[in-house]
């Protein structure tokens, strides 16, 4: 396989791994980034840890997808991430559980 054509599949890759984020996004309620990977995610727990000296994250996920495009199975009940990077952790905008601005309850 040549350079054009590895750049060209991992291209495809992307746009596919892409496709499929925009489809299942509106399922989870968080998006976490570490240093290495991307996840969308209904539960999150992050833990700070100090082993000897040295200060790490412990990332617990539960109902993850990983945003991997070289991973077959990107969905995964359980999933822990050990980094001494930042972890950043955002929750999902869920625009369908907003109450209606006219409602009752609205603004």
């Amino acid at each position: 396989m040549s350079a054009e054509d590895l750049e060209k599949y991992e291209t495809e890759m992307e746009l596919s791994l892409y496709r499929e984020y925009r489809d299942i996004v509106g399922q989870f309620s968080y998006v976490v980034e570490t240093e290495r990977r991307f996840y969308l995610a209904n539960a999150v727990d992050v833990q700070v840890r100090d082993g000897g000296g040295d200060v790490y994250f412990e990332v617990r996920m539960s109902d993850a997808w990983v945003w991997d495009m070289y991973r077959p199975a990107r969905f995964v009940k359980n999933v822990r991430v050990i980094t001494f990077k930042d972890v950043n952790v955002e929750e999902l905008d869920k625009p369908e559980l907003r109450l209606p601005e006219d409602g009752p309850f609205g603004g």
